[in-house]
């Protein structure tokens, strides 16, 4: 599945710190504005305990987890949709991108600088929203100019677009993203071929001191951005991105070592790698056999041939029935054999819908 999500924030946010630590791809980071011109894309394994548990089971000869892929933009300024600083090319990167990770920082460092002169997340939040706004108004005014020549001509195509595109004009005028709209089925559809700014998905990442990310309670700058999250129906992680780049450095008991010490359970990286994965209604389902135990993502929704298609188009076009069980089911039975004497196997067919956590194998015929 390439889906990707896009990593953006104001300059000096801690955004390419972020990203080099949740896939070591080492982007320049630098204390000074625009230091990342052109996306850094990387590759990153999603955590799954599911995945572990599957290989103690089945003791295959390898292990494959599924892997996301982060992009790395530019930081945003006022006036990014007028192109002041390198506004054009990072609109265009954000355009490429199906949801949006947004660092906010929330420390004070008299070292760094902050691009508007003082830490105020709700401002830096509200700086990077107005942009792509005004960004997608510009783009929907161009757009009615167009079908609306079309629309006086009585076309009943671009009378319903139309329609789409004066509440989407309306709502940018509000200072609202695409994304609060409230759209119908065949609205959405046309609202998302305009490839908008505002209509993907965020994830608000709020970057805090050392100091703050076993407790991040008592920072009343993160209280801030959850409050404005909340608004908006989005989710808000808490990292450091200075302790996950040292975290992303070790491996193992050396890394549960480091997180007790710090006494945080689970790293902000692997909480932000699963958060963004959902973002996009991404699930896992797993193959597990003596040669390989293995994780694939796959959208919410899917049915079991579509499924099939995701580890080879022959499988799909070739479907005859998968035999499936519950991740739970196989757990609790022990071996994929008294799974099936307990009745917990499925055969399945074309018009299953497949579930998050379903073991799955696929039969088919080309």
């Amino acid at each position: 599945m390439a889906l990707t999500a896009g990593i953006v924030g104001l300059p000096n946010v801690g955004k390419s710190t972020l990203f080099n630590a949740i896939t070591q791809a080492g982007a320049e980071s630098a204390n000074y504005p625009f230091c990342t011109i052109d996306p850094n894309v990387g590759i990153v394994e999603v955590p799954d305990h599911r995945l572990t548990k599957l290989t103690e089971l089945v003791q295959p000869k390898k292990t494959v987890p599924t892997a996301f892929e982060f992009t790395d933009i530019a930081g945003i300024v006022k006036g990014a949709s007028k192109g002041e600083g390198l506004g054009n090319k990072f609109l265009s990167h954000i355009r490429e991108v199906d949801a949006i990770c947004q660092v906010v920082r929330c420390f004070a460092d008299d070292n760094i600088t902050h691009v508007s002169g003082k830490v105020d997340p709700i401002d830096d939040i509200e700086t990077i929203n107005l942009e792509l706004i005004l960004a997608d108004l510009e783009s929907v005014e161009k757009r009615i100019g167009r079908v609306g020549k079309l629309a006086k001509q009585k076309d009943k195509e671009a009378v319903y677009e139309l329609e789409v595109l004066e509440m989407l004009k309306e709502a940018f005028e509000s200072d609202k993203p695409a994304r609060t709209v409230e759209f119908t089925e065949e609205q959405m559809k046309i609202a998302k071929g305009m490839h908008l700014l505002t209509i993907k998905p965020v994830l608000y990442v709020a970057n805090v001191s050392e100091d703050d990310v076993a407790d991040p309670s008592g920072n009343e700058y993160v209280q801030q951005v959850r409050e404005f999250a909340a608004k908006d129906n989005a989710e808000v992680i808490v990292i450091c991105a200075k302790i996950e780049s040292e975290i992303a450095e070790l491996e193992g008991e050396e890394k549960e070592m480091f997180l007790q010490e710090l006494g945080i359970e689970e790293s902000g990286l692997d909480q932000l790698i699963r958060a963004a994965y959902h973002l996009l209604g991404l699930a896992t389902y797993f193959t597990a056999g003596v040669q390989e135990v293995r994780a694939w993502t796959f959208r919410k929704g899917m049915k079991a041939p579509q499924c099939a298609g995701v580890i080879h188009s022959d499988f799909e076009k070739g479907f005859i029935r998968a035999e499936t069980v519950a991740y739970e089911d196989l757990l609790a039975a022990g071996t994929m054999t008294a799974a099936k004497e307990a009745g917990k196997v499925r055969l399945e067919g074309k018009e299953y819908i497949v579930k998050d956590g379903d073991v799955m194998h696929f039969r088919f015929n080309v």
